[in-house]
């Protein structure tokens, strides 16, 4: 078939369309064929999309297609077909008011295309009644709507306002709200704003369960055995059968109940939308569309949908997503100066934005306005189009496992359905010249195939991974891929994030070292003495967070936790009565706590003099700058009580920072300090501020922009955190080097940080060399770069560096010819990872194959390193806490999430103890029920092979097993050692020698065929030995 039309362009579901109609003759055709079968047909088109379609409609344009066919462009090349139904709306633009679309269109089709795309507008100055009604086409597919669009000749998704939407747009048109007839008016495009996972009925999960071709083959199987008087076989197989059906059907059911309860939380609740300028009205959350103004009640609730922050902050828990537990401030999406508006204008995007974002299914603990400004958010997106949505859908339409096994085990299949073949025809040929009648001839003939294939093959495949699942649930491993714990007795790498999965989630304040005059002072434990109080260090400590408190109790980052509690200051917050009273009320307060001055002594009871500040000194924070991972800093605007200018604090990455920095503020020894610290693995955070206009007013900090405030900043000093590994770290690791299995570093640290980790912990040993990989994207007409370090040498000159568009064979031939046993590890961090993706491809397998650290990756880089490992041959493995690693846990083979909450609907695997010791579980239980499933189809293709052997012998003399023994070979031989078999625990250490991945390796195929001819041998030489007995005689259908 010729390639079609493509939907989704670029994007993970990016799919084939191509167009059909019904044929009238081709139905009477599959009709016919459908009796004659004796609906057989009509099940090899119920399983075949694309066979149905093309047997039963012709080609067509897809603009007036009855049928559309779909082909994904994956390597998996799955068929599905939808059905195209119509719609009467006003318009085919949910953005476009319906006037300009009727003088646009006539009778559905496109009359004069504008020259430019129509800008989003809520305008909607005519009477419906006056509207022309236009057919709108679409189909459905996966629970998203696709419309036919005449301007752009193409089915569409019209995904919500984060398409294209400058941010400016979001404020000046947006704002408003919408009125009653807009909203229902792209309503008719979004329908209702829900994620509705629909359990089905038993009866329609049981008709889908039984047409599975497995089934079908057991009933026919059965039937035949029937006709053929084997009851008791035929009785055993069907109450198997039904076991497995009603096994199946449970495990279905409650998967789908779990998913309907989980997404059921948010479905329905009364939410506050303005229409248009009036006062604010109720509606139910169903009712929501892209575009209506919600408000967000002081209280909080559980978002019904995707929304951008207009007005307003927002304490979030986005544990559903994310899994991470820590609540995250999401501020209001600032808007843009008249200056910045036009060309530059930025697009809003719900990624890039998401400090500013609400997305669905998160849980809003506390909102706080200003000015008696209610908090106020923009839908974007509702229903399976929201972030929630998205991740039910992948739950819900899964790609499937592609593992060698299971292409081996069809293969397998086929061969035997060959051998069934030549088997069938041998008795037909056999029976035809013994003058057999042609009733035995059919059911002998076909009894031939239903022993060569065993119908009970699949239910014994099954029972090795059904035995491991509960036994990795008896380890604390929860599993909702059954299917991927083969896969993971496959794994020969294992990525790993660093904090929180190989290091403890917390961080302890080693010490802080401040700059005067442009240089460093000596390290300080402690930034809580008195003569710090007023400093600008401590002020940056105090306001510099994203902190808040809820229900009393401080929350919020926990490294933000440390810092403020190293100081020891009071955070107060405006209570919602304070807020509506005062016009110009600071949301947030700190001050320093009443501090007792007393000499360090060693005596424990002792007088002390109470030393109290003046309670004048208190910073309230104006506005805040979330952190962002993209910026790698956040960044606040404070004032103190009665200082008429302002001051802004950042903090963030050090080199960052100090790039903000006035030059003459920053040490000369900045980077050699920077590195010592950063060598021995500490975390280590830089501070800067800078003193305000006088002319910047309140009202004027909260519109203006990040970059406005974030340069000609004074580099005030060094935060230094520990973060330390957990106990049972560097045993495991240890564990999986000896059982050959790669270990990687995926981490947003800084990159000496993680190195030094990485050498903590084992994952490079401490004499392998580290060369750092730093590429440089085009710049001022140069072409993209990578300069080549060594880790231990940081390059401050150009001395140690060396420039090239390949790995440098010197550096590598260096680390190997020093010492054979001294091993090379790459490092590089996000930056240069995505320059080399995008500049140097023929370079990312080398790179990956030795690439041992990866710092300062954002989530999607960690899913696209994934993707270049999987390309290299490698089956990985992802370990994360579920914070940042949803997309790369989702993509490895083996996802295992350390998240407490049910952070497992992104992940395969979610172990309930917080500490990589369950990777080994895994990977050992994978082995297990790997190696079983590799016995288990030797077994059964053994039996299966010599069982037709015995009865093709017993054919050529007319002759059959009896019910009763082909009862007790399936049952009491075959089943019982199949079952037992799958009872096999996994073994307590990992080895070196990992289970093959195929079927087809010389091993495996010499030990079957060995005990397949050995088999044959005996049992012809005993079947000659009987006939050349005296009493042996030879029976003929005409025999007594």
């Amino acid at each position: 078939m010729e390639n079609g039309e493509k939907i989704n362009k670029g994007e993970e579901d990016e799919m084939e369309i191509h167009g059909y109609n019904l044929c009238r003759w081709k139905l009477a055709l599959v009709a016919v064929g459908v009796l004659c079968t004796g609906g057989f047909l009509l099940l090899l088109l119920y399983w075949m999309p694309k066979w149905r379609v093309k047997a039963t409609c012709s080609r067509a344009p897809l603009k007036n297609c009855d049928v559309v066919l779909l082909r994904t462009t994956d390597e998996f090349r799955q068929w599905f077909c939808a059905k195209v139904r119509l719609r009467m709306c006003p318009g085919i633009d949910p953005f476009q008011t319906p006037e300009s679309m009727t003088r646009k269109l006539m009778n559905g089709h496109a009359g004069h295309l504008p020259e430019t795309p129509s800008e989003h507008t809520e305008d909607y100055p005519i009477n419906n009644t006056e509207a022309l009604l236009l057919e709108v086409r679409y189909f459905v597919h996966h629970s998203v709507t696709y419309f036919w669009n005449d301007f752009r000749q193409a089915f569409i998704f019209w995904n919500g306002l984060d398409e294209g939407v400058p941010c400016s747009d979001i404020h000046s048109v947006h704002s408003k709200g919408l009125s009653h007839e807009v909203h229902d008016y792209r309503k008719l495009f979004y329908g209702i704003n829900d994620i509705a996972v629909k359990v089905p009925s038993v009866f329609k999960l049981l008709v889908k369960e039984v047409l599975n071709p497995f089934y079908i083959f057991q009933l026919f199987s059965v039937i035949l055995w029937c006709t053929d008087e084997y009851y008791y076989y035929a009785s055993a197989i069907v109450l198997m059968s039904v076991i497995s059906i009603i096994s199946s059907l449970y495990t279905i059911k409650k998967q789908y109940i779990m998913l309907h309860d989980m997404v059921a939380a948010h479905s329905i609740v009364r939410v506050s939308v303005c229409r248009g300028n009036k006062e604010a009205e109720e509606i139910l959350s169903t009712d929501l569309v892209p575009g209506d103004l919600m408000v967000i009640p002081p209280n909080g609730t559980i978002m019904p949908c995707d929304a951008v922050l207009i007005s307003g902050t927002c304490i979030v828990n986005e544990s559903m997503l994310t899994g991470e537990s820590v609540p995250v401030t999401k501020t209001n999406l600032p808007v843009p100066t008249m200056d910045s508006r036009g060309v530059d204008d930025e697009i809003y995007n719900t990624e890039v934005h998401k400090r500013h974002t609400l997305f669905c299914g998160t849980h809003v603990i506390q909102t706080r306005f200003y000015a008696g400004e209610p908090v106020k958010a923009i839908i974007v997106r509702t229903g399976f189009s929201t972030s929630k949505g998205q991740l039910i859908r992948s739950i819900l339409y899964p790609k499937p496992t592609d593992f060698k096994l299971y292409r081996d085990a069809y293969m397998f299949l086929l061969c035997l359905v060959g051998v069934a073949g030549i088997g069938f025809l041998y008795t037909v040929v056999n029976s035809i010249l013994n003058q057999v009648p042609v009733g035995t001839i059919v059911i002998e003939s076909l009894d031939i195939i239903t022993i060569t294939v065993p119908p009970a093959l699949p239910a014994a495949m099954t029972a090795g991974i059904v035995y491991a699942q509960r036994r990795l649930r008896k380890l604390g491993i929860f599993c909702i891929s059954p299917q991927r714990i083969n896969i993971c007795g496959q794994l020969n790498l294992i990525c790993f994030d660093k904090t929180g999965t190989l290091t403890e989630d917390g961080l302890d304040l080693w010490g802080i070292q401040r700059v005067e005059n442009s240089r460093f002072l000596l390290p300080e434990d402690k930034a809580c003495s008195e003569a710090l109080v007023k400093s600008q260090f401590v002020a940056c400590m105090a306001t510099c967070h994203s902190l808040t408190k809820i229900d009393g109790v401080l929350s919020g980052d926990p490294l933000d936790l440390k810092m403020f509690e190293a100081i020891g200051w009071i955070l107060d917050e405006a209570t919602e009565e304070e807020t509506a009273l005062h016009n110009r009320i600071m949301p947030t307060v700190v001050q320093p706590p009443k501090q007792p001055l007393t000499e360090q002594k060693p005596a424990a009871s002792q007088e002390m003099e109470l030393f109290e500040l003046p309670t004048t000194y208190e910073i309230g924070i104006v506005r805040q700058f979330p952190f962002s991972s993209a910026l790698q800093r956040m960044a606040v605007v404070a004032r103190v009580l009665g200082d008429k200018r302002m001051d802004a604090y950042v903090k963030g990455a050090p080199e960052v920072i100090a790039s903000l920095c006035k030059k003459d503020t920053v040490p000369a020894d900045f980077a050699i300090v920077l590195e010592e610290y950063t060598k021995q693995g500490y975390r280590v955070i830089a501070l800067a501020h800078r003193r305000l206009e006088s002319k910047i007013s309140w009202h004027k900090v909260q519109n203006i922009s990040r970059d406005a405030i974030e340069n000609n900043m004074t580099f005030l000093g060094l935060i230094i955190m520990q973060n330390k590994l957990k106990q049972e770290t560097p045993a495991v690791l240890e564990d999986l080097r000896k059982a050959n299995i790669r270990m990687v570093m995926v981490t947003g640290d800084n990159m000496l940080t993680a190195i030094s980790v990485a050498r903590d912990c084992g994952m490079i040993l401490p004499h392998d060399k580290v060369i750092v990989a730093e590429a440089l994207p085009p710049k001022d007409g140069q072409a993209a770069k990578i300069n080549w370090h060594y880790a231990d040498t940081m390059p401050r000159s150009n001395l140690n560096v060396i420039n090239s568009q390949d790995i440098p064979d010197k550096m590598v031939n260096d680390s190997l010819n020093d010492n054979p046993i001294i091993d090379y590890h790459f490092a590089m961090n996000g930056k240069s990872f995505a320059v080399i993706l995008e500049h140097f491809q023929d370079l990312v397998p080398k790179l990956v194959l030795h690439g041992t650290v990866f710092a300062r990756m954002a989530p999607d880089q960690k899913t696209q390193l994934v993707e270049e490992l999987q390309n290299v041959d490698y089956y990985v493995g992802m370990c994360g806490d579920g914070a940042n690693d949803c997309g790369a846990l989702k993509r490895a083979h083996g996802g295992i999430s350390l998240s407490e909450l049910e952070a497992s609907v992104a992940s395969p695997f979610t172990s309930r103890t917080p500490s990589i010791s369950c990777v080994p579980n895994l990977i050992r239980e994978g082995r297990a029920a790997l190696i079983t499933s590799f016995c288990v189809f030797k077994f059964m293709a053994l039996y299966s092979i010599i069982q037709y052997f015995t009865v093709t012998l017993l054919y050529s003399i007319l002759s059959n097993l009896g019910d009763f023994q082909f009862l007790f070979i399936d049952l009491a031989i075959i089943l019982v050692v199949v079952f037992t078999m799958s009872l096999n625990p996994a073994w307590k250490v990992l080895v070196a020698q990992r289970p093959p991945s195929g079927l087809i390796s010389g091993p495996l195929l010499f030990s079957v065929l060995s005990q397949i001819i050995i088999c044959i041998a005996f049992q012809t030489l005993a079947f000659l030995l009987v006939k050349k007995q005296p009493w042996y005689e030879v029976w003929t259908p005409n025999s007594e």
